[in-house]
C-alpha cells in the first residue's frame, strides 16, 4: 500500500493525443487496485507528452501483471482516438515495471496492457494473464479476417477501403502525407509536360530523355548510357531489380536448341559443352508467361507478352553476357534464336522483349507475391495467433508495419479494376490472377530462405552476385539476432513445440499464406528452437532485406523505359533480319504509357517519411535487459555492414552501378510501399 507513480507517453503524431477521460487500474498477483481517474488537464495526453501522475493505492498489489486503461467521454467533448505509447509504473518499493502498448485507442473503450516481459503461454502462466491474451486475440480476430483474393494466391485482409482498414494498421499522418505528396507531384510534373495525354509512338528513343529527366538519380542516369551493352544486360541478372530468377545451366533444354556451332561466335576457342560442365552456362527461363492473356486496355489496343529463354555465360573476365535468345517455349521454323551477331536491330529488340518478360515476372511473382502478399500474411496471423506479451509478436511487429495499409492501396490502385497495371502493364486487365496462381506452383519454403535459394540455383560462387554477398551479410546478421532471442525465451525444443500460441501461428500462415501446399516445404508447425529460428529469419528477411532488394531500385532500372517496358504492342518477330530501329520505336510503350509506368515506379521506389531502417526499434517493446542488449548487438552488426557497402561503392569506377539496396541504412524494417 502506498503511491504508485505513474508515467504515461503520449505518441507525437498530430493526432495522437485525446481529450477524452482516462482511468486505470492496476493487476497484480495479490489483486487490482480500484478505478482511478487520471488529472484531465488539456496537456496531460497533448501529443508527445510524458505525464506523471500519483497513484494511492490501499493495499500492496504485489507484482504487477497488467494494467487497465479506460478511456471514456469527457463531459460533453467529442470523443477522439488516442495513441498510447507506454504506461511505466513504479511501486512504492520502488520497483519498475514497464507496460509497452503502441497503439491506437480509437473508441470509448477498455484495454490492458500485459507488463513487458516477453511470456510464453503455459500451465504457469498467472491466470489474469491468459484471460488477457484470450481476450486481445478474440477482438483481434474480429477486426483481421481472411478472404480469397484472387483464386491460388495468399489469403489477405477482408477489406474493401483504406478507411475500413483497423487504425493501427493504417498509416501515420507523417507518412501518408508524404506519400501523397509524392505521388499529387509527381502527377503534376508529367501533366504540365503534356505527356499523360499523349497516345503517339516515340519517334526516337532519345527522346525519352525528356520524361526521365523529370526525376533523376545516379543509377538511372548511368542506366540510360550503358542499356545496349551485353555486359550490363547479363549484370542485371545479379545485381539488377530481379536477382533471383537466374540459375546455372548443365544441361540445355530441348526446347531450347542451341549448339556449339550457334554460338561459336560468341565462345570463342571454348566448347558449349565444357562450358557447361564448367558451371559457366545460366539460364534465365520465363515459361511461366506462356499463355497468360495480354492486356487489350492499354490505349484500347491489344498488348503482347512473350514468354522467353535466355542463355547467358560467364566469360573469362568473370562478366556474365547474353549468348542466345529465344522468345517463346516452343521451337520451330518460326521462332529463331537470336544472337549476339545478328543484326544489330534484331539482338536489342529480342534484350527488350526479354527485359518486357523480366518486368512482368518480376513485378507479379517476385516483388507482388514474394514480398508484399507473403508479408501480409504474416501480418495478419502475427495480430490474429501471438498476443502482444509473447516474445515472437515483439520480435515480428516491427517488420510488418504499415503493410496492410500499402497492400490494400495496392489492390486497389495498383492491381485493381481500372488501376495502373490495367492502364499500362502487359499483364494486367486480368493476367495478375492468372500469373499469380502459376507463381504460388514455384513458390518454395527454401526459396523464401536465401542460403538454400542461393544453393538450388547454383549461384554460391559465380564472382560480382552482390545481392548474394550482401543479402547473406543481412540474412547472417539476422539469423544471430534471432538466435540470440529464441534461446532466451525458449528453454528447449519441447517448449517450442507446446507452445500454442506460437503453434496456431506457424498452422495459419501454412494454411492461409501457402493455401496447405504441402509441396511448397512450408512448415505447417515447429518442433525445435532451430526450425523456429529459422523460420523467424525468413520472415524478417523476407519482409525486410528482400523487400528492399526487390522493390527499392525499381526506377533506378526501369526509369529508362527500352530497359524494362512495361509493354509491347507489336507481336514478337517471327524471323530474323526484319527488325529496324522503326520497327523497335513501334514495339515500344506509347509515350502516355510510359509515363504512367515512369511515374509508378517512381512512387514505389520513393519510401515516404516516417521511416523506419532495419534493426531500428524505437518503440521499446523487449523490456528485460538481456533482448536489449540483443538488440544493440544486431545494431552494431548492421553498421558494419552498411560500412562495408558504403566503402565498396565509394570505390565504384564512374559507369558503375552502386548497389546499395542492401545497405541497411537503405532498408526499411517493414513493407511499408
Amino acid at each position: 500500500m502506498g503511491i504508485y507513480k505513474l508515467t504515461i507517453s503520449t505518441g507525437t503524431d498530430l493526432c495522437a493525443g485525446t481529450c477524452d477521460q482516462v482511468s486505470i487500474v492496476l493487476v497484480g498477483v495479490q489483486g487490482e487496485s480500484a478505478k482511478h481517474k487520471l488529472s484531465q488537464k488539456w496537456y496531460n495526453f497533448r501529443p508527445g507528452a510524458v505525464t506523471d501522475f500519483d497513484v494511492n493505492i490501499e493495499k500492496d498489489l504485489g507484482e504487477l501483471l497488467l494494467v487497465r486503461l479506460f478511456k471514456e467521454r469527457y463531459k460533453n467533448l467529442c470523443m477522439d482516438a488516442w495513441y498510447c505509447q507506454y504506461v511505466n509504473v513504479t511501486c512504492p518499493n520502488g520497483q519498475l515495471y514497464q507496460f509497452p502498448f503502441y497503439r491506437w485507442i480509437p473508441d470509448l473503450t477498455t484495454v490492458e496492457i500485459p507488463e513487458g516481459k516477453g511470456i510464453i503461454l503455459s500451465s504457469k502462466t498467472p491466470p489474469v494473464l491468459q484471460q488477457q491474451r484470450k481476450v486481445e486475440l478474440e477482438k483481434e480476430r474480429e477486426t483481421h479476417k481472411w478472404k480469397c483474393y484472387a483464386e491460388g494466391a495468399p489469403h489477405c485482409i477482408d477489406v474493401e477501403k483504406l478507411q475500413d482498414l483497423p487504425c493501427n494498421d493504417q498509416y501515420s499522418f507523417l507518412k501518408w502525407s508524404s506519400f501523397s505528396y509524392t505521388l499529387v507531384t509527381r502527377g503534376l510534373e508529367m501533366k504540365l509536360k503534356g505527356f499523360t495525354r499523349n497516345q503517339d509512338s516515340w519517334s526516337d528513343l532519345a527522346d525519352i530523355k525528356a520524361v526521365s529527366c523529370l526525376q533523376r538519380s545516379y543509377n538511372s542516369d548511368v542506366v540510360s548510357e550503358i542499356w545496349k551493352e551485353d555486359q550490363f544486360f547479363g549484370s542485371q541478372y545479379l545485381n539488377g531489380i530481379n536477382p533471383t530468377l537466374i540459375k546455372k545451366c548443365f544441361k540445355i533444354p530441348e526446347n531450347f536448341p542451341v549448339g556449339d556451332d550457334m554460338i561459336a561466335a560468341s565462345l570463342g576457342k571454348f566448347k558449349l559443352h565444357n562450358e557447361l560442365e564448367n558451371g559457366n552456362i545460366f539460364l534465365a527461363d520465363y515459361k511461366i508467361l506462356q499463355g497468360i492473356p495480354a492486356n487489350k486496355s492499354i490505349n484500347k489496343k491489344q498488348q503482347y507478352i512473350a514468354a522467353p529463354m535466355c542463355l547467358l555465360w560467364k566469360n573469362p573476365q568473370d562478366q556474365l553476357v547474353p549468348i542466345a535468345i529465344q522468345l517463346t517455349q516452343t521451337p520451330g521454323e518460326n521462332t529463331p534464336i537470336f544472337l549476339p551477331n545478328d543484326s544489330e536491330s534484331d539482338w536489342l529488340l529480342a534484350k527488350i522483349w526479354v527485359r518486357n518478360s523480366e518486368f512482368q515476372v518480376h513485378e507479379v511473382d517476385t516483388h507482388l507475391l514474394r514480398t508484399h502478399l507473403f508479408a501480409e500474411v504474416f501480418n495478419i496471423a502475427t495480430t490474429r495467433q501471438l498476443p502482444m506479451g509473447h516474445p515472437v509478436h515483439k520480435l515480428i511487429t516491427p517488420h510488418i508495419r504499415f503493410t496492410l495499409e500499402i497492400n490494400v492501396l495496392a489492390r486497389i490502385q495498383l492491381i485493381g479494376p481500372d488501376g495502373l497495371f490495367d492502364q499500362a502493364v502487359a499483364t494486367g486487365n486480368g493476367g495478375i490472377a492468372i500469373l499469380l496462381k502459376r507463381a504460388m506452383d514455384g513458390v518454395t519454403y527454401s526459396s523464401l530462405c536465401l542460403p538454400d535459394d542461393i544453393q538450388t540455383r547454383g549461384m554460391e560462387s559465380i564472382p560480382n552476385y552482390l545481392y548474394r554477398d550482401d543479402g547473406m551479410k543481412i540474412w547472417l546478421a539476422v539469423e544471430s539476432f534471432v538466435s540470440n532471442i529464441i534461446h532466451y525465451y525458449y528453454e528447449s525444443d519441447a517448449v517450442v513445440s507446446a507452445d500454442p500460441e506460437l503453434q496456431a501461428w506457424v498452422a495459419e500462415i501454412f494454411k492461409e499464406g501457402f493455401l496447405s501446399y504441402k509441396s511448397s516445404g512450408m512448415p505447417s508447425s515447429l518442433e525445435t528452437k532451430s526450425s523456429l529460428i529459422k523460420f523467424l529469419t525468413m520472415v524478417i528477411f523476407t519482409c525486410s532485406a528482400q523487400h528492399a532488394a526487390v522493390n527499392s531500385g525499381q526506377f533506378d532500372f526501369y526509369s529508362w523505359m527500352p530497359n524494362g517496358p512495361t509493354s509491347m504492342k507489336t507481336p514478337p518477330p517471327t524471323a530474323k533480319g526484319v527488325s529496324t530501329p522503326q520497327s523497335i520505336l513501334d514495339a515500344l510503350p506509347e509515350v502516355n504509357t510510359t509515363t504512367t509506368g515512369m511515374t509508378t515506379v517512381w512512387l514505389l521506389s520513393k519510401e515516404p517519411r516516417d521511416r523506419r531502417r532495419l534493426g531500428d526499434y524505437p518503440n521499446v517493446r523487449f523490456t528485460e535487459e538481456v533482448p536489449q542488449k540483443f538488440i544493440k548487438d544486431f545494431q552494431n552488426k548492421l553498421t558494419e555492414i552498411s560500412k562495408f557497402i558504403n566503402d565498396r561503392n565509394n570505390n565504384c569506377m564512374p559507369l558503375h552501378l552502386h548497389y546499395s539496396y542492401l545497405d541497411p541504412k537503405m532498408i526499411e524494417n517493414s513493407v511499408s510501399i
